[in-house]
């Protein structure tokens, strides 16, 4: 069945997983994110383990690359470290003019929200 308002018809949008969720490597990742598949294709940046260090100048660089086909019809899908996590979101803000996209988990309903971000709305 085709729906004309789901997110992935006019464009097949991405999710940008920050980070691996935790336990990944050992084959037991500590929670399920097969829900954000519905929002686009699940796209991992980051081992699970990476973390921001006192120069930080290379994971930028490597960040900015992971991201050159962020459009603002992408998510972000907030996990791992939060200093590599605000990295992330202002490099996204630079490049969309402060517009993005993110994944808010509701623990009661157990689904995720889009939540529409503009930096500069009044």
């Amino acid at each position: 069945m085709f729906i004309k308002d789901h997110p992935k018809t006019d464009h097949k949008s991405k999710v940008y997983l920050i980070q691996d969720i935790p336990g990944t490597s050992r084959g037991e990742p500590k929670y399920n994110i097969v829900g954000a598949q519905k929002y686009g294709d699940i796209v991992t940046m980051l081992p699970e383990f990476s973390q921001m260090i006192l120069s930080p100048g290379p994971l930028i660089i490597k960040l900015r690359t992971l991201l050159k086909n962020y459009t603002e019809k992408d998510y972000l899908l907030l996990s791992g470290d939060p200093a590599i996590i605000g990295v992330v979101c202002s490099i996204v803000c630079d490049m969309t003019n402060g517009k993005y996209k993110l994944l808010k988990w509701d623990r009661q309903e157990k689904t995720y929200y889009p939540i529409e971000i503009n930096i500069y709305q009044k």
